[in-house]
């Protein structure tokens, strides 16, 4: 293994890990001595790393961090563009522009033959349907899920009746036709789906709802048997 793919796999290692991790925990995952493993990292501190840390203490790397420039294989980069693809057609017009500044900004860092295949890679994606959901709502219904925070909605079932709700979102589902909230509804006292599209009214709250996100993402995932992501 080359010494810039040891370095590369030490970054993604330390990105797994939310707190401090002993040096050892890293050496051994990585399959490097000790040694190694402090001299690697003070050469990615010295490449502007935010690594938080010391031997005996353990490891944590900040965010922030801007890496070098990488090396994808031909399959990452078809990965990437058909992500990216997708996401700037099917997402709303901020997501979109975000999807095409992440390729913009990799092509800038590839060399000249990879950056080609960003340019030329042959999967498309095609038309779709045109989406009912407005940018304006799937916007503040990110922002929602990003803050933790409540929004108020007037919601119409599938017949057509309209229920005034508070929900608490922390996630949203992007189908080729709709797009739909995961949230708790404190109407129902349950985890809830909503279709944007269906969605009459909608409120941004500034009150946080009480819980952690990420905590009730895990446990709505264990009620519907869905694989975590």
């Amino acid at each position: 293994m080359s010494r810039a793919q040891r370095l590369l796999d030490l970054i993604q290692v330390l990105r797994r890990h939310r707190r401090a991790v002993a040096g050892a925990v890293l050496a051994e995952e990585l399959g490097v001595s000790l040694r190694t493993l402090y001299r690697d990292i003070e050469t990615l501190k010295a490449q502007g790393a935010h690594i938080e840390g010391e031997a005996g203490v353990g490891y944590v790397l900040r965010p922030g961090f801007m890496l070098p420039p990488l090396m994808f294989s031909e399959e990452e980069i078809e990965a990437l563009v058909l992500g990216s693809r997708w996401v700037s057609e099917r997402a709303d017009g901020a997501l979109g522009k975000a999807a095409r500044n992440v390729l913009a900004k990799i092509g800038a860092v590839l060399p000249d033959d990879l950056k080609r295949d960003i340019d030329t890679s042959g999967l498309l994606i095609g038309p779709g349907e045109p989406i009912a959901a407005g940018d304006a709502e799937i916007a503040a219904i990110r922002q929602a899920i990003r803050s933790e925070r409540k929004i108020r909605i007037d919601y119409a079932d599938g017949q057509g009746s309209v229920s005034a709700r508070v929900v608490w979102p922390i996630a949203m589902a992007f189908y080729d036709r709709v797009r739909v909230i995961v949230a708790w509804c404190e109407l129902r006292g349950d985890y809830r789906h909503f279709r944007i599209d269906r969605i009459a009214a909608l409120d941004a709250s500034e009150e946080r709802y009480p819980r952690r996100r990420a905590v009730m993402l895990k446990q709505w995932h264990a009620i519907r048997g869905v694989p975590e992501q």
